[in-house]
């Protein structure tokens, strides 16, 4: 009986032992290191603007008659967006006619003077200081014509500025006046968004312009790839942009020069304001290209874990170049050409620890 006992005992703890689970190796992915080419895409938050935003401000005071446009409303260059009252303006203008009838008269009989007493001298009847004083009335009459003749453009002028026209075509912004208000040449009237072509502003750090030139040979505007603007929403516009300008001084606070693209907006899609990032893609030629997941960063450390001889991992601190894709990076150096390293599971690496591939 106690044989029995003993027996089930044994069976039972058996049975037992082979229900416990036993530990896994943990295994990771490697990667040996090759040179190859890349298109890492540079992305940088930007402002969109019309390549030519106008404020539209009056350049006469007075009474607002008519607001001929709406907000957001397209419109033609020479378009009438707001008139003024214009009767001041035109009165001033029939003043200054008037005066000019008057001096070109003055101007007349000062001249018809003047060729009098040019003929008396002739003949000795009159005295040389008659005809200097004939002769300088003649030319003070004519330069009080000039000037009245400058008076009548000045207020054909005044009076054109009672009608607004669009310098530009493009898209009307806020409309903050309605008609009967008092305006005079510091009241902002809108702004007209010359959307034909847009530009996107953007600023870029010192230090990704000098590797782009050190990975480059060509490194003018006219070398750049064409570049993509993505909106808010992660949606890529349609047409492709270029850059086209940036400023030649760095800013000395941020140590950043400012970059504007340029895009066309044939379907008005594009409006002055529009936030979004601009993505530059930039080729480089072979170089070390690792996937992000491989590099582990500690601190302002990077590392990468290098598996020796020994089937087992070892960390070595890399650099890497200030940009990268969406899943590759570039590193420059502490790796070599051959080196194996831990990819996918690379976070979960000890120090020493074997690694099976």
């Amino acid at each position: 009986m106690k044989k029995l006992f003993y027996l089930s005992i044994v069976v039972l703890l058996v049975s037992c032992a082979k229900e416990i689970p036993q530990p896994a190796p943990t295994s990771y992915q490697t990667l040996t290191i090759q040179k190859s080419d890349i298109t890492l895409p540079l992305r940088y938050s930007a402002n969109l603007k019309g390549t030519s935003d106008v404020t539209i401000t009056p350049q006469v005071s007075g009474q607002l008659m008519e607001v001929r446009i709406t907000e957001g409303q397209q419109v033609k260059k020479g378009d009438v967006l707001f008139v003024i009252d214009s009767r001041n303006a035109e009165l001033e203008l029939e003043s200054a006619e008037a005066n000019l009838l008057s001096a070109q008269a003055q101007e007349y009989s000062a001249k018809l003077e003047f060729e009098s007493n040019k003929n008396l001298y002739e003949k000795g009847i009159v005295s040389k200081y008659t005809l200097e004083c004939a002769e300088s009335s003649y030319l003070q009459a004519h330069a009080y014509v000039a000037q009245s003749k400058a008076a009548v453009d000045r207020a054909r002028v005044n009076l054109s500025f009672c009608t607004i026209t669009s310098p530009v075509t493009g898209l009307i912004g806020s409309v903050p006046v309605f008609a009967g208000d008092q305006v005079n040449t510091s009241t902002y009237l809108t702004m007209v968004s010359g959307n034909a072509k847009m530009y996107a502003e953007f600023s870029v750090s010192e230090s990704v312009l000098e590797e782009r030139a050190t990975e480059s040979d060509n490194s003018s505007l006219a070398d750049f790839p064409d570049v993509t603007f993505l909106f808010k929403s992660g949606t890529a516009y349609s047409h492709k942009g270029r850059v086209t300008s940036i400023t030649g001084t760095v800013d000395r606070v941020t140590g950043a020069l400012t970059c504007k693209a340029t895009f066309p907006n044939p379907d008005g899609v594009l409006y002055s304001g529009i936030q979004g990032t601009v993505v530059i893609p930039i080729p480089i030629k072979d170089v070390m290209v690792v996937p992000q997941n491989a590099v582990v960063r500690l601190q302002d450390k990077s590392l990468v874990y290098k598996v020796g001889a020994d089937s087992c991992a070892y960390s070595a601190i890399v650099t890497t170049v200030g940009f990268s894709s969406d899943r590759d990076l570039v590193i420059t150096s502490g790796v070599d050409v051959g080196d194996v390293i831990v990819t996918e599971g690379a976070n979960n690496v000890m120090e020493g620890q074997r690694v099976l591939f």
